[in-house]
């Protein structure tokens, strides 16, 4: 479980960028930081790669389904988290590959998930679980449309959500040796099925049928040495 510490330096750095772009205040410090204002934009390279700080308000590139679905959306994201942490547990023994790629996966969905469930709370904005996701990298790429929307821009996203993409990259990368692993598991499972059966589910036929094949063996080395003492 050693990758878990891959999910929470995800967690981690994602947290600290978002606070590092929407600011924070610490007051029993007197402590506050302003952050960028909403809308700005920092070039980084050019018109290229930016920083852009934007709030996402439902789902990923922008797509907002309504504030009837913004708490199912955070419950859904709970239950994903938990689900990928118990399944990191239960690959454990697995390839390695696979292992990083669910870890990324987790670290992202967790970073996001903190975002729609405490931010509207923390910033004074929402209430529980219908907080905003904080976004802010932007790359100028080809043109395309997505959910009924055309961009001129890819979509600004977080370092979560580049979590999340990197896991499933690699899961693609490694499909084939993931496949080859479950195949490899099936077969050691189905061998050990059939040593099981032939070891403890001996039904009456199969003995009958064993005994006789013995009778007959004893019976054609019977005839044999009878040749040999009839020849001597």
């Amino acid at each position: 479980m050693k990758v878990i510490y891959i999910s929470i330096a995800v967690v981690i750095i994602d947290q600290l960028s978002k606070f590092f772009v929407k600011g924070f205040s610490i007051p029993f410090l007197n402590f506050n930081f302003d952050g960028m204002y909403y809308g700005q934009s920092i070039p980084v390279i050019g018109d290229f790669f930016r920083l852009t700080y934007i709030e996402n308000p439902g789902m990923a590139f922008g797509f907002d389904p309504g504030d009837g679905f913004k708490l199912a959306i955070s419950l859904f994201s709970l239950i994903a988290s938990v689900g990928l942490l118990i399944y990191l547990y239960a690959i454990r023994n697995k390839s390695l590959s696979l292992r990083i790629a669910i870890a990324f996966i987790l670290g992202g969905a967790v970073g996001n998930l903190i975002d729609r469930t405490f931010y509207g709370v923390f910033f004074g904005y929402a209430p529980l679980f219908y907080g905003r996701v904080v976004d802010f990298f932007d790359f100028d790429f080809f043109d395309f449309t997505l959910f009924g929307r055309s961009y001129d821009r890819w979509p600004i996203f977080n370092i979560a959500d580049a979590a999340v993409t990197v896991g499933v990259l690699i899961l693609i990368l490694f499909y084939k040796k993931h496949e080859e692993e479950r195949e490899l598991e099936k077969s050691l499972f189905a061998a050990s099925l059939d040593s099981t059966n032939s070891t403890h589910h001996i039904t009456p036929d199969e003995l009958t049928s064993a005994e006789a094949s013995i009778n007959t063996a004893e019976e054609s080395n019977e005839q044999i040495d009878n040749r040999k003492e009839v020849s001597d």
